[in-house]
């Protein structure tokens, strides 16, 4: 890597800390030439702290140090991404990340939708108005039904999934797929679990 320890007077770059697992943000630090390559040589995360005015190994004293994974140089060379996996919690306050945010895996809009459906069986349950049926989300509606009409429902969309595989319509396959996966999301909440625990089981297999 090439990079310009010497755009800024003091001879520091900004490293930027990132997840390598959940690719969210952990923390900002500054690293000089010779951080950078304590960082590489012991795979333990090292800055140059600006009020210390030295080498810092994250975690040297709370134990809570950031394992390296790797390190990229951006487009101008003059700010690192470091992908670490972090061990305990990052910011010094004791959360996840110096922006006060939990650590956890997303998956997109998926997580997006998982957590509204979580929301809206969650006030569903606190707020009376929305047993009304006239008032209910499908979402809610379906829940009221039970665990066995949410298994059915998705059985019924994989079957649809299926026999759309099999035509050339690949808007209908598209949306029969929706349905399934959205269901499916439905299912895992009546169950308890959520997407991050099906992925965990996929993982875990990766490693036999």
């Amino acid at each position: 890597m090439n990079i310009n320890f010497n755009k800024n007077n003091d001879g520091l770059v900004p490293a930027i800390i990132q997840d390598a697992t959940t690719k969210n943000v952990l923390m900002l630090g500054y690293m000089n030439e010779e951080a950078l390559k304590k960082t590489q040589d012991t795979k333990l995360v090292t800055f140059f702290s600006r009020t210390k005015n030295r080498l810092w190994t994250k975690g040297e004293e709370s134990g809570n140090v950031l394992n390296l994974v790797d390190i990229k140089l951006d487009c101008d060379n003059d700010t690192l991404l470091v992908a670490v996996n972090p061990k305990g919690p990052t910011c010094h306050k004791g959360s996840d990340t110096c922006w006060n945010e939990v650590n956890t895996e997303s998956y997109g809009f998926l997580t997006q939708l998982e957590n509204t459906i979580a929301e809206r069986i969650e006030v569903s349950k606190t707020d009376p108005d929305l047993r009304q049926d006239d008032k209910k989300s499908y979402v809610v509606s379906l829940f009221d039904k039970g665990i066995n009409k949410v298994a059915q429902k998705v059985g019924e969309e994989a079957v649809e999934v299926v026999i759309e595989a099999k035509d050339n319509n690949d808007d209908l396959f598209l949306n029969e797929s929706a349905d399934l996966l959205f269901h499916y999301l439905m299912l895992l909440q009546a169950k308890g679990f959520e997407l991050e625990d099906v992925v965990n089981v996929l993982k875990g297999r990766e490693k036999k």
